[in-house]
């Protein structure tokens, strides 16, 4: 048995000795201290186990946990300055609850043979009966369990409806965060659920005033009315301040796993404050919640499969300062909600329904000056330089065979151009969705996007005698494409490039898999397929992973794709929550090409896998095996043995990387624990590799709020 693993057992052991054999004692673990000062300390005392780590700036925090009959759980948050020992209490006295909201699954029709029913975006639990539950403590038991330097205190028996499980309370060295999750399983068979999760009760003395950045960008903070009844409120960033004479704590949820897939972005008041919320509670309360409808005509909600532990999870940020201290220190930990600078990197984004065009054909019809719309500057303020859309889905007309659709294609054009500039790229684009792909039972041939280097004009249709292409006095030459050799022939001429959206789900759920040995796409035109973290699940480590393993077996399988990141939203304005939803690629470029160029050098690296994708909060601005970055082939010595080099960066505590590799048959999975990487750290992997027999190797990366970043594959001969 290794240290470690003696470690673990032995605190195991002493936490279950210690428990007390009846609920009405006091109950606290006995557990011994970390291994060093930098590590997070637990001591117990009096049914009291209080949790001490260094949060930076000279400063401790304490989390007092109490196990006493009848108290409120969370005793005591607090910062500790030193020298001197002055401490701040902005919290105390709160029980943690979780409102869980129950539906079913329900399975759609024409899926393919295997698929799991959780496997899908077209459903609306909230219409079929649904339940509220609050959830429940009976007070067994109080464990400890390290992770490295972090520290979490499992706390149980936690019950909400059909769940069961317990509390998990994990603070990590290095910053003044809270992770507080409420760790559940169910035996029901179709489960899909949503949840909201807050603080409770508290002396009303505690927490003056509550603040929050509205949809405008205002900084608000009003006087607290801990009378007043539950209220949702709108708000940027996903954070809401309790503040008061004794520091500040700010509540938010992890980033982009708590909003699970919609249609649209539209802010659905995430943060909540009042008495009664849910009419389950009676108490003064606060926290992060989600609404059982809105953002399009699906919301599918969470999946819960049988036996999975669903980590239904929010952060605390606890400052000595006031509201607008602990928001900024929130912020930080998703860079201002913008996706940083990377030398030698410029950043990309797909997959966007703004129906641009048909707004500006509207306009200038009814003789309206053009305007800038608001997703121009939402791109901008979060870093965002290049942005491909998806025109006329639902809107406009693109299989019109004549005049309209030029005219719109036009439209598409001049915005795009008109939009462009000053480092940012406004790129035209279609999910097409047409002559590409193969019949399935009870389903289309799938869904796909297409990318030129530059504006092509092409007619979705070709009756007989039509030319392939002609000259045209606007477009230059204009295309008409009647079937897929038509299409194919299109991308090899114009040197563009298609790829599967929503790959095995949504309208693609039998794709690429139905079409891998067809000729457009083993061609080198078809890149491969794009990713969302859909559908969603809270047990996962990661997000995502439908497409994860989907970029596994298409390398598998022979053919050198890529995967690259996708939004697949509809229209914004500046009110909307799109950083929740939002993921971006980091490419492999000098500079942001200018319209009027074209954008050959983007697609050059997109079909070179010279790009990684992420979520924005872990960065990988170095990877290489054996000298080999994405994208390129490497040639290994006899025995396999390589070397991984990369460097990461996150902004939340790191969880783990992987190294993930493949031999033409079976994926291999190489886990690295990032335990030790704390808050805003960069490091520097160095890991030797066995990769004998691979074909193909990759990287991911993730933090403890599962948020991530992934690789394209090196290839190896």
């Amino acid at each position: 048995m290794n240290r470690r693993s003696r470690r673990w057992w032995l605190l195991t052991l002493t936490c279950g000795l210690f428990a007390p054999a009846a609920a009405s004692q006091p109950i606290a673990p006995a557990v011994p201290p970390g291994e060093d000062g930098g590590a997070a300390q637990v001591v117990a005392d009096d049914g009291r186990t209080t949790m001490l780590w260094p949060i930076g700036n000279h400063q401790r925090g304490r989390l007092v946990i109490d196990g006493r009959p009848g108290k409120p759980l969370l005793a005591e948050l607090s910062v500790i300055s030193e020298p001197g020992g002055a401490t701040r209490t902005p919290l105390e006295g709160v029980d943690p609850a979780a409102f869980v909201v129950v539906g079913d699954r329900r399975e759609p029709g024409g899926r393919p043979p295997g698929m799991s029913v959780f496997n899908t975006f077209f459903d609306t639990p909230a219409n079929r009966p649904h339940r509220s539950y609050r959830s429940r403590l009976d007070l067994k038991r109080v464990e400890v369990r390290r992770h490295g330097p972090r520290v979490t205190v499992a706390i149980g028996e936690l019950s909400a409806g059909p769940f069961t499980g317990e509390w998990q309370i994990t603070v990590s060295p290095g910053c003044g965060l809270v992770q507080l999750e409420a760790v559940l399983t169910t035996s029901e068979p179709r489960t899909a659920y949503l949840y909201d999760l807050g603080l409770m009760g508290g002396p009303e003395s505690a927490g003056e005033r509550l603040a929050w950045t509205d949809t405008e960008g205002a900084f608000r903070e009003v006087e607290l009315n801990r009378a007043e009844p539950d209220r949702s409120i709108a708000v940027r960033h996903r954070a809401v301040v309790l503040s008061g004479s004794s520091g500040s704590v700010a509540c938010f949820p992890p980033p982009h796993q708590y909003f699970f897939p919609r249609d649209l972005t539209d802010n659905q008041q995430t943060v909540w404050a009042g008495r009664k919320h849910r009419s389950l509670d009676d108490r003064f309360g606060f926290g992060i919640r989600q609404t059982e409808r809105g953002g399009g005509a699906y919301v599918p909600w969470f999946n819960a499969p049988p036996g999975s532990a669903q980590r239904l999870g929010l952060f605390l940020q606890i400052s000595p300062g006031d509201a607008r201290n602990a928001m900024e220190r929130t912020l930080a930990f998703t860079n201002g909600d913008r996706f940083p600078a990377i030398p030698g990197h410029r950043t990309f984004t797909s997959h966007f329904h703004m129906a641009m065009a048909m707004a500006a054909l509207d306009r200038k019809a009814r003789g309206l000056p053009p305007v800038v719309p608001d997703c121009v500057g939402m791109f901008r303020e979060m870093g965002v330089e290049m942005v491909h859309l998806a025109e006329f889905h639902g809107d406009g007309h693109p299989r019109d065979p004549g005049p309209r659709r030029l005219q719109e294609l036009r439209a598409m054009f001049d915005e795009c151009r008109r939009l462009s500039g000053d480092g940012f790229l406004m790129i035209p684009g279609e999910e097409a969705n047409v002559h590409l792909g193969l019949p399935a039972p009870g389903r289309d041939a799938g869904h796909w996007l297409y990318l030129f280097p530059r504006p092509v004009a092409w007619i979705m249709s070709r009756s007989p005698g039509q030319p392939f292409v002609e000259p045209h006095p606007d477009f230059g030459k204009l295309y008409r494409v009647g079937d897929r050799a038509d299409m194919l022939r299109l991308l090899e001429t114009e040197r563009g490039l298609a790829w599967t959206a929503h790959a095995r789900i949504k309208a693609s759920s039998w794709t690429p898999d139905i079409f891998r040995k067809e000729d457009f796409f083993t061609s080198d035109r078809w890149l491969g397929a794009a990713w969302k973290a859909m559908p969603a699940d809270l047990s996962d480590d990661r997000l995502g992973r439908r497409v994860l393993d989907l970029l596994d077996d298409m390398a598998n399988w022979g053919n050198r794709k890529q995967v690259l990141g996708e939004v697949d939203v509809f229209k914004l304005d500046h009110t909307h929550e799109l950083y929740g939803h939002m993921n971006v690629n980091y490419v492999r470029l000098d500079r942001v090409p200018r319209f009027e160029e074209g954008w050959a050098p983007l697609l050059d690296a997109l079909r070179g896998g010279r790009f990684f994708v992420t979520t924005g909060e872990v960065l990988v601005p170095e990877f290489s095996i054996s000298g080999g970055e994405s994208g390129s082939t490497v040639r290994l010595a006899a025995d396999g043995r390589a070397a991984l080099h990369a460097t990461v960066r996150g902004t939340f505590p790191l969880a783990f990387a992987e190294v993930v590799s493949g031999d033409g048959d079976a994926v291999h999975r190489q886990r690295i624990d990032l335990s030790d990487v704390p808050a805003f750290a960069m490091r520097t992997l160095e890991v030797p590799l066995s990769l004998a027999g691979r074909r193909w190797a990759r990287l991911e990366v993730w933090d403890i709020a599962r948020n991530g970043a992934f690789t394209q594959p090196v290839w190896i001969e």
